[in-house]
């Protein structure tokens, strides 16, 4: 990994693992088809960061090699499956079980990096990671025993964490090279174009909505996007994908409570207990995350 960050990365992560807890409270308040949702949030975010990256990036998007933009595309698909699926979990189980799944990354994650990347991570980092890992297990225990349409959308969210393994550890090979501002440029307007012609596919309105819920697209695309997402792929420079995978398994922990808040989905004992055993996990994995 590159050297001398400008900033602490670490921090980084924990500052964007935080903003992006707010997606599944935005998501679950919109009222629009959850693939219309997807695509607006990656939309408005693109449109969003236009201004700036014609200003001062334009020109870098006309070197980039065919390689660099084979993958910087399939980035995009990978999001966009990513989103897509996940999103569409939310109609079917908690917020809590579905947010712990698609962050059940690492599992892939590690598989992935070592496989590309021959990264191997130290004994006692896994062990936090394991830990991590059992508590997510643990927070989304309970809809096991609902059966029916909640694991259906325990399945969506887990299809949803092997999407997004491929779009960090692609990022990963292609942050050494690009700017963040030109792969989250093309990144966010290839899978916002994807989602938008699913949408259509599947006849889901792009329009008509009310009022409450183009706020809502543009805080998805704003929060959880911009300075979720934006920060992660900055970050993703000088850490491993693995170690973003690891820290966002925080991201259930805050989302949980965010629930319990805005929709009085209540962690029940275990859910607490998981997200317990979470904290400590990502705490243990970062203070041990050196890799080999």
């Amino acid at each position: 990994m590159n050297s001398r960050p400008p900033i602490n990365p670490y921090a980084a992560l924990l500052v964007g693992v935080v903003f992006l807890s707010f997606a599944a409270i935005f998501v679950r308040a919109s009222s629009a088809p959850s693939t219309v949702v997807a695509a607006y949030r990656m939309l408005f975010a693109f449109a969003l960061l236009t201004p700036w990256w014609w200003w001062k990036h334009r020109r870098e998007i006309f070197r980039l090699t065919g390689r660099q933009w084979g993958l910087t595309l399939l980035s995009g698909v990978f999001l966009a499956l990513h989103f897509g699926l996940w999103f569409a979990s939310l109609s079917y189980t908690s917020i809590a079980s579905s947010v712990v799944l698609v962050t059940l990354q690492p599992l892939f994650a590690f598989a992935g990096a070592w496989i590309f990347f021959g990264e191997r991570t130290r004994p006692a980092a896994l062990v936090g990671a394991a830990i991590a890992v059992f508590g997510g297990m643990v927070l989304g225990w309970g809809d096991l025993a609902i059966g029916g349409t909640a694991l259906f959308g325990d399945f969506l969210a887990l299809m949803g964490a092997a999407m997004v393994t491929g779009y960090w550890l692609t990022g990963q090979y292609l942050r050494q090279s690009l700017s963040l501002m030109t792969y989250t440029y093309v990144v966010y307007g290839t899978a916002g174009m994807l989602l938008a012609l699913a949408a259509v596919a599947m006849d889901q309105p792009l329009a008509p909505y009310p009022a409450t819920d183009w706020l809502l697209f543009l805080a998805l695309a704003l929060f959880p996007t911009l300075l979720g997402h934006s920060i992660l792929n900055w970050s993703i420079r000088w850490v491993p994908a693995t170690t973003v995978s690891v820290s966002i398994l925080g991201e259930p922990v805050g989302a949980s409570i965010l629930a319990a808040i805005f929709f009085a989905e209540v962690p029940t004992l275990w859910q607490w207990v998981g997200g317990a055993l979470i904290v400590y996990g990502v705490y243990r994995f970062l203070k041990k995350r050196e890799p080999m």
